[in-house]
């Protein structure tokens, strides 16, 4: 476990594409937390060279004997105040869950969640503009198992992960199989945006910190809307509602979020 003094106290762990910047940008204006200055600080999450991470390079833990120097170094000095970071592929990344049990078991985790076939279909966007993905999204959600086999962690991929990333219930299991459910904060995309006040009053009264005062609506990483970016098909709409139907009956028994 992490010395108390240092100890990163909260975790806005997912989900990618549904509202976690957002999230991100209106708590570093709350004086009593200290966020870490960028939003993905992926170190549960990293698995040695060419991970995410500061300059590309990743943090190089030995998760035999972490050291977390490197994590703490990544947030200003400690004084007293509630220090939290926001990296969603956490939920998503097997391996991040049990090292942040590791870290802290008392950790409060954040998550936020969208419609999965938005989600997909935000992700998939996000990735064909970066020009880190070749094919179109109709080819990209029916293409198979093979392009989401990363060695690290196999069946999963940082990238080509569009479908598996919305298997929410299935992850919430995992994540509750580590963590009591009272140190967990489910959250819609939906009504941060509709409703960021109320959000965030109950955000803040989870954290066990003052209120925030009354804020407007943040939207962060809208994306391109032209040409291919423009319209989600509703044959590929349906066949992702289709895969996601027995997921999400189980994410509503256990988050009572209907998306």
């Amino acid at each position: 476990m992490a010395d108390a003094a240092e100890r990163v106290g909260f975790i806005i762990a997912g989900v990618q594409k549904g509202g976690t910047t957002a999230l991100f940008d209106h708590l570093v204006r709350h004086p009593a937390l200290s966020m870490a200055p960028e939003k993905e600080v992926h170190f549960f999450d990293d698995e040695g060279p060419g991970s995410p991470g500061r300059d590309g390079q990743g943090f190089a833990v030995d998760w035999s004997t972490p050291d977390y120097a490197a994590y703490h170094a990544r947030f200003a000095p400690a004084d007293g105040r509630l220090r939290g970071e926001a990296t969603p592929i956490y939920l998503y990344w097997p391996p991040s869950l049990p090292r942040i049990a590791a870290y802290d078991p008392a950790m409060k985790l954040i998550l936020l969640f969208r419609d999965p076939v938005e989600r997909a279909w935000s992700h998939w966007r996000m990735e064909r503009a970066r020009g880190g993905e070749p094919l179109s999204f109709s080819d990209a959600i029916r293409s198979g198992r093979s392009r989401v086999d990363d060695p690290a962690a196999p069946g999963h991929h940082r990238v080509h992960s569009y479908v598996e990333r919305g298997f929410y219930g299935a992850q919430i299991q995992r994540l509750l199989s580590l963590f009591p459910r009272q140190q967990v904060f489910f959250g819609s995309a939906h009504t941060l945006r509709r409703e960021p006040s109320l959000f965030l009053r109950n955000v803040c009264e989870f954290l066990d910190v003052e209120p925030m005062a009354e804020v407007q609506p943040l939207v962060s990483h809208v994306g391109r809307t032209d040409g291919e970016f423009s319209t989600l098909s509703g044959r590929d709409r349906d066949y992702l509602s289709g895969l996601y139907v027995e997921d999400q009956k189980i994410f509503r028994s256990l988050t009572d979020i209907d998306l």
